[in-house]
């Protein structure tokens, strides 16, 4: 099985996760739906689907203060930081159906900045689990307000949802947008709308 260049399937032996009890429900789950599980194309997929979980659900063994830890640096800046279309994807819990999109992050510092590519592994860390959009989102936001403690943080999330687009109403061009807002995005409308401002420009491809 592939996994994405940031999961070393080493760690599996590091995650805290039932592998046997989810190949048997896999198992029974195959069984149920009127399949053979011995059949060529079935045979492996309780174990690939242990081992599929052990990475679109890692954030749960995340520790986010390892993750962090030297990552923060003082400085004496007190401007808008924006990381913008950081690619996500999440399993809803619903249905165990995968959401997907990009969230948006935002902080204004007070004495100390985070560095860049743990942003988008803050996201990751709440991604990576049984989620819905609306808590995944303040999560995102709550984590760096606690973290940083800077003047505000801002958090948009935009997502597509295979829940309602492969079953129930089936709207496929349907997408949800959360936001979180903490201290001067909330209290400040021309900061807030700086923040919108600028996540609304059109993406630009390659380098800038």
């Amino acid at each position: 099985m592939e996994f994405d260049d940031d999961f070393d399937v080493r760690e599996l032996d590091t995650i805290n996760m039932d592998f046997d009890a989810i190949r048997k429900a896999v198992l029974e789950v195959i069984k149920a739906v009127g399949e053979d599980p011995d059949r060529e194309g079935l045979i492996n997929t309780p174990d690939r689907v242990s081992r599929m979980y052990a990475e679109l659900l890692s954030g749960y063994s995340a520790d986010p203060e390892k993750i962090i830890n030297g990552a923060l640096f003082n400085i004496n800046y007190d401007e808008m930081v924006l990381v913008r279309d950081i690619e996500f994807y999440s399993l809803c819990e619903h249905h165990m159906l995968p959401f997907l999109g990009r969230a948006h992050v935002a902080y204004l510092p007070k004495g100390k900045v985070i560095g860049l590519s743990k942003i988008p592994r803050i996201v990751d860390i709440y991604a990576r689990r049984l989620q819905v959009q609306e808590r995944m989102t303040r999560q995102i936001a709550d984590l760096i307000q606690q973290t940083l403690e800077p003047q505000g943080v801002a958090v948009v999330v935009e997502a597509v949802h295979m829940c309602s687009m492969m079953r129930g109403v089936k709207k496929h061009d349907a997408r949800m947008t959360t936001s979180a807002m903490h201290g001067a995005f909330r209290a400040n409308l021309a900061t807030r709308q700086e923040f919108l401002e600028n996540i609304a420009r059109p993406r630009v491809e390659g380098f800038i």
